[in-house]
Formats: structure tokens, sequence, C-alpha cells
């Protein structure tokens, strides 16, 4: 036998107990998601209404990102079109505001909004803080490579 010890190396969690606990409980996911579907749905409203902002559009079309990342987790793979189909509503949305200067939902937008929206709502349902985040994270991560694409171009051009 050999005399030397065997120092044993503990694997250390990237999350601290605290922080995992409050990540995988509804207690404190409920506030978070609240939070977010509120936002969406004044959002949708003023826009339903004719009242709509430049702030209150990033915001909407931001939560819609989530909702896609959160469909390419895994949460929703088979209604990604309606989340898709809800992007081009709030495309559209932009289009007309910048030619009417109105921000005002039509009919079938505010349809596929709502649709987006219910998909969000289970999505955020089922959904732990952790992969919350994480979908945030790749959206924002989509958007800084979009950002760096559409700054060479117009570089180049």
């Amino acid at each position: 036998m050999s005399s030397k010890s065997r120092v044993r190396k503990h694997n250390q969690s990237a999350m601290s107990p605290l922080l995992r606990a409050l990540t995988y409980s509804r207690t404190a996911h409920e506030p978070v998601t609240s939070a977010m579907l509120l936002q969406c749905y004044t959002a949708l409203d003023a826009f339903r209404h004719g009242h709509g902002s430049r702030n209150l559009h990033m915001t909407l079309s931001r939560h819609l990102l989530v909702s896609q990342e959160l469909a390419r987790l895994g949460l929703g793979e088979d209604v990604l079109s309606d989340i898709e189909s809800a992007h081009a509503a709030m495309v559209q949305l932009d289009m007309r505001e910048h030619d009417e200067g109105a921000w005002a939902l039509q009919d079938g937008e505010y349809a596929r909004l709502c649709t987006a929206l219910a998909i969000l709502d289970g999505q955020l349902f089922v959904a732990s803080l952790s992969e919350i985040a994480s979908a945030e994270a790749r959206m924002i991560e989509g958007l800084m490579r979009s950002a760096q694409v559409q700054a060479i171009a117009e570089a180049t051009v």
C-alpha cells in the first residue's frame, strides 16, 4: 500500500446553495415571472389602444425573444412559428410607426401577440429561473451579434 494520502477534490458548484435554492424556488419564481408578464400585457394594452411607445415596443420585443429562446431550449419548440409570427407583427407595428407615426396594432397583429403571450405565460410557468436567465442571456448574445453584423455591414457600405 502506498503511504501517500489521497486528497479528494470536491467539485464545488458554480452556484452557492442559497442561490441554487432561490433559483429553483417557486416562491422566488412567481414575482419574477409575474413582473415579466405584467410588462408584456401592459405594453400589449397600450398598443391595442394606440398609446404605445418605442420603450414599450422594445420591452415586448425583448420578451418575445426570451420566449423564442425558451422554445429553443425545449419549452415549446412546437409553437416557435407562433412566436415568430408575433415578431413579424412587431416589425409591422414598427414600420407603421415610422410611416404614419402611430403605435397602434391592427386586429390580426393583436391576435398573434395574444397567442405569443399565452405561450410565454405557459413557458414561464414551467421554466426554472435558471432556464429563464439562460434564455435572457442567449437573447442578449443574439442581439449583440446582430448589432456587430449590422455595424460591420454599415462600415463596408
